[in-house]
């Protein structure tokens, strides 16, 4: 049993979810996706909150769900790529939690995010200047991780390896 949560953090289209779910299984362990468990909580997508509520409201639904994963242990959490704009979150996802930063340079991430109709960031005006802005604004959030990978510069399997060595090698995982 892993003794920290290992918190996957980064901007939209960093490869959180997917990579999360992938060394969730290979430890053996529960995945976390925040996203999904704010829909299945709300019983609205992660869209439909942001058009009917707004960002406010989706920012307090994931603090919410930030307080009661800081109570368990032994799971990965892929975050959304917004969770850390908040510093309570940050504070809460640390409390029990290993922040790992998955990160890739713009072209990669819109190539990635380009045909993801569900990002409500994204819907506004040309989607290169879109993610360049946002990434700009959000200069320094991820910080609060430990460690690094750029998922632009790996292939999946080695990103993945290169997680789960950096874990093991820490002693946050046998």
């Amino acid at each position: 049993m892993m003794e920290k949560n290992i918190v996957l953090v980064g901007f939209m289209g960093t490869g959180k979810s997917t990579l999360g779910r992938a060394l969730a299984k290979r430890l053996g362990c529960r995945f976390v996706d925040t996203d999904l468990a704010i829909e299945e909580i709300t019983g609205l997508s992660v869209a439909q909150i942001f058009r009917r509520h707004g960002a406010i409201r989706f920012r307090s639904e994931e603090n919410l769900l930030a307080k009661r994963l800081a109570g368990q242990f032994g799971l990965v959490i892929a975050t959304g790529g917004g969770m850390l704009l908040n510093s309570a979150n940050v504070e809460l996802l640390k409390k029990n939690g290993v922040l790992i930063e998955l990160r890739a340079e713009p072209d990669v991430i819109v190539n990635r995010v380009k045909n993801k109709k569900h990002r409500p960031l994204l819907k506004k005006g040309d989607l290169s200047e879109t993610v360049t802005g946002l990434l700009r604004e959000r200069e320094g959030v991820y910080d609060a991780a430990e460690f690094a990978v750029d998922t632009g510069q790996l292939s999946f399997a080695a990103a993945l390896n290169v997680v789960h060595n950096y874990l093991k090698k820490k002693g946050y995982i046998k």
